[in-house]
């Protein structure tokens, strides 16, 4: 055994820790036919990203599980990896050579793509990195990357794959446009968010007529494609005009009034222009009314030639000129504020255009039908379970997926064109699908073939994460494009490895990926992807507020990991986030794992010096009968907390684990046991004991915090290997038995008494004469007497007196209730006692606090409140009166322990 230093000094250890595990290959997995395999893929991080909250969150849960199931003999695998991040890398590289002055079609795609991998190479793994100082346990030698070769043949494989079935199919529609990013959105890239706006008012001229409709529009440039006006057919106050002709005001074209039950009479006025090529609802009305798709919009949002006047300037001065012109013409009825949400690019944030373009997609329906079974007979289950409806109800009511990219970083479309077969009526004329490019044209010979410029949505690639990281389809010759593999063991492995067991991810994107990746599994491995989907919450600030950049909130997880060491922020984060919820941070939360991390060196230390260089780790525990109150408690207590600990663990309920070994750490085995344990330290059974103890708690806070573990464990044991390659402690239901607890319940309960008659006074230990404890019981007057030394030790008292009565008077003794005991505490004839002062300030105290309470209980009683409130918000409220209600539950006990 060594001697801890002095001092914890994180950085003397995390690093060196770390290491030593990962050269000692301790994170890689190989194939143990002996044993079950546990295995989880990691959201992988975009290539441009840098480690936040979010990602610190996220990946000490999944580190904490796969530690954990290692250590109870599975075979665990973390497959880790980075995702090219289509339209968020092109962007972030597209702004680099802006600062040179240059943009991508300046130097062309072919050089732009080089400047994307250099980027890469350069960058790309500085999130790699940064998981690593959060001491995450990913089988590194596997790391996989979304545009690798191997991974770019999986890709390839689905397309042709889905292509060939009719589920990809290529047509015209009205998809989500960023014009900043100059590229199609799918829905769930296009987030709507409330926004203020204006709702105008606008007179439509009736043709050989001095009457108008009035239309209502929040988007007024658009009218400039209208092909119809339309209301309800049961709309009395149209039902003349059906079928009349409007003078379209500026363009001065003629366009029908048409009857359609999808009009809402109760909008607006009841009439609505209908402009099918900028609106998904327009669009559907125009397919069925055969009306013309006008485009006004160039792909940057300017007006194009279809526009008129408004030709060439933005849409939103043209939003400006046409209200002035409208005006001057006296065709603008009102303008009224309008608040209605607006869809907005994921990326950059920029409003996004409907927009009738011609793009690639995939039929969902028949790929959901399998998946939605899984989640409905219980395969796949979410934690919270709450989450499955939401799932439930996007995969019933799920649309096509608009999957091409109008950006060059990406999978491109292995889709050629053969212009002498081309047919825009046929979007299947002239398309040749294939995994390499033709020579020529297989139904017409000729050599004039181009391949689209579109690549795929990201998602596209990363929904195959759980089987083409493993090397499927195995029929490619490299990973990397360098290395040469193993197909055969590669498909051993997915057959092993697959399905996972569970994903840990965040809310947002359950539709853009985990909902996919069920599909995807089902379509390609005829199996779910993964048993289990664990959804955590969302970190934000100490106000509720989402932490982000642009708003200034956000804590930086290295600079924590600088100030308090990684073992800190990994148990700080996971004790205060339960399942499901948001979680709240500010920077002085830290402040709890590290002053863990010091409880656990020091007490650590204080055991190895006690230990007397005595080697008790071959010794056996005595069997309960032969051991004293203090060590029979304290193995009752951990072998409790141990299966309370399972039980957290294996419901994915992390912060109730991480809260109970906190709990028994500090409170019993600290608090308690090791001053308990100084009276008889000299003996070789409460050594054991101590060691035991000692050793099997740090095997269960190793999947929390590896590294201070991990260095303590090899002092304390002598070895030279990782926690991480040891078992999980067992539950010795032998040494379980409720009469220690029972006994040294009693014992702590009047210690806790007598330190709360000297805190109501500031009294000092040398200052008490003596302390009486009385009851009316005696078998509990016999419990406290038979362990009075246990007492004098823990609550640092000399002298003791047992009575058997509880009605006595000690006349100027402090006096206190306590279960069936009272306890006298006399102090000695110099001291002045000043109680009823210091009762005067805790009342004080107390009254402030009930106020803060009845504050709170009328909030959280206020149904439209907590049904409107945001769920986090409502939590923390909960949990702030929750805390309000024990610090008075520990002001009533100092302030019961008086005369």
């Amino acid at each position: 055994m060594e001697e801890l230093a002095k001092k914890y000094s994180f950085n003397d250890i995390e690093e060196k820790q770390y290491l030593f595990a990962e050269n000692k290959s301790f994170f890689h997995a190989n194939i143990d036919p002996s044993k079950k395999p546990f295995s989880i893929v990691i959201p992988p991080p975009n290539v441009t990203g840098i480690l936040h909250m979010g990602h610190a969150l996220n990946n000490t849960i999944q580190d904490i599980l796969i530690r954990y199931k290692k250590m109870r003999g599975f075979v665990s695998l973390w497959m880790p990896g980075t995702d090219h991040a289509g339209i968020a890398t092109q962007n972030v590289v597209e702004r680099k050579l802006a600062k040179e002055g240059l943009t991508r079609d300046s130097v062309g795609r072919e050089k732009f793509l080089e400047h994307v991998w250099a980027w890469k190479q350069e960058y790309g793994s500085t999130i790699i990195r940064q998981l690593r100082r959060l001491a995450c346990a990913c089988d590194w030698q596997r790391t996989r990357f979304t545009m690798d070769q191997g991974y770019s043949d999986a890709v390839l494989e689905v397309f042709i794959r889905l292509y060939e079935k009719g589920l990809i199919y290529r047509g015209n529609y009205i998809i989500n446009w960023c014009p900043r990013c100059q590229t199609a959105l799918s829905d769930e890239e296009a987030p709507h968010k409330d926004t203020e706006g204006f709702l105008y008012h606008i007179k439509y001229p009736i043709k050989d007529s001095k009457e108008f409709v009035i239309v209502a529009t929040t988007r007024p440039e658009t009218m400039l494609g209208d092909s119809a006006v339309a209301v309800h057919p049961k709309d009395k106050r149209y039902k003349n005009l059906i079928g009349k002709t409007v003078i379209l005001p500026l363009m001065q074209r003629q366009i029908k009034i048409i009857a359609d039950e999808f009009v809402d009479p109760k909008f607006g006025t009841g009439a609505v222009k209908v402009t099918p090529a900028h609106d998904p609802n327009d669009y559907a009305i125009g397919k069925r009314h055969n009306l013309e798709f006008i485009n006004v919009l160039n792909p940057d949002g300017s007006c194009n030639e279809n526009a008129g006047d408004y030709q060439g300037i933005d849409r939103y001065e043209a939003r400006a000129a046409i209200i002035e012109d409208l005006k001057l013409r006296k065709l603008l009825m009102k303008v009224q504020a309008h608040q209605h949400a607006v869809g907005h690019c994921y990326r950059c944030h920029t409003v996004i255009e409907p927009y009738y373009s011609k793009q690639w997609f995939v039929k969902m329906n028949p790929l959901a039908q399998p998946a939605l079974k899984a989640v409905q007979d219980g395969r796949i289950k979410f934690y919270p379970q709450r989450w499955t409806k939401v799932y439930l109800n996007w995969m019933e009511n799920i649309q096509d997926w608009c999957i091409s990219r109008q950006i060059w970083w990406g999978h491109r479309l292995p889709v050629y064109y053969c212009f002498k077969c081309q047919d825009e009526d046929d979007y299947k004329k002239g398309v040749i699908v294939s995994r390499k490019k033709p020579e020529k044209c297989p139904q017409c010979g000729s050599k004039n073939i181009v391949q689209d410029e579109d690549v795929l949505d990201t998602w596209f690639s990363s929904w195959l994460w759980p089987f083409a990281t493993f090397g499927w389809p195995f029929n490619q010759s490299t990973v990397h494009g360098q290395q040469p593999i193993d197909v055969q063991k590669q498909e051993k492995e997915l057959e092993y490895f697959y399905p996972t067991a569970v994903l840990v991810t965040a809310p947002e994107i359950i539709f853009f990926w985990v909902a996919r990746m069920i599909m995807a599994g089902f379509e390609f491995m005829s199996d779910i992807p993964f048993k289990d989907v664990y959804i955590h919450g969302t970190v934000r600030d100490d106000t509720g507020k989402k932490m982000s950049k642009s708003l200034g909130n956000s804590i930086d997880p290295l600079e924590i990991i600088s100030e308090y060491g990684t073992d800190a922020l990994r148990f700080s984060l996971i004790s205060i986030t339960a399942m499901g919820q948001d979680i709240f941070l500010s920077k002085e939360k830290f402040e709890f794992g590290r002053n863990f991390c010091n409880k656990i060196w020091n007490a650590s230390r204080f055991i190895l010096m006690n230990l007397d260089g005595v080697d008790v780790s071959c010794e056996k525990i005595p069997p309960k009968g032969k051991l004293n109150l203090a060590d029979a408690w304290i193995l009752s207590r951990f072998n409790s907390t141990l299966k309370k600990l399972n039980k957290s663990l294996a419901q994915y309920r992390l912060n109730e684990a991480a809260n109970v070994i906190y709990e028994f750490f500090w409170h019993q085995f600290c608090d308690w046991y090791i001053e308990a344990s100084k009276q008889n330290i000299a003996s070789i059974a409460t050594k054991t004991v101590l060691y035991n103890t000692l050793e099997k708690s740090l095997r269960i806070m190793h999947p929390f915090m590896p590294l201070i573990t991990d260095e303590i464990w090899q002092k304390v044991t002598g070895n030279d290997t990782s926690i991480m390659s040891q078992a999980w402690p067992e539950v010795e239901e032998d040494y379980i038995d409720e009469d220690p607890l029972n006994q040294m319940q009693r014992v702590c309960d009047v210690c806790i008494s007598i330190r709360n008659l000297r805190s109501l006074d500031n009294i000092k230990p040398s200052d008490v004469s003596f302390v009486t404890i009385g009851s009316d019981n005696s078998l509990s007057l016999q419990i406290v007497d038979h362990n009075s030394d246990y007492i004098k030790n823990l609550a640092k008292v000399d002298n003791i007196r047992f009575i058997s009565r509880t009605d006595v008077t000690n006349p100027g003794a402090l006096s206190a209730t306590v279960g069936d005991y009272v306890v006298f505490m006399t102090t000695k004839g110099n001291v002045t006692v000043n109680s009823q002062e210091n009762k005067q300030k805790i009342e004080a105290q107390i009254k402030e606090l009930n106020q803060h309470i009845m504050r709170k209980e009328k909030l959280l009683g206020n149904v439209n409140y907590v049904k409107k409130a945001p769920l986090a918000v409502v939590e923390k409220e909960k949990q702030s009166l929750l805390e309000l209600k024990l610090e008075i539950e520990k002001l009533e006990k100092i302030r019961s322990a008086g005369k």
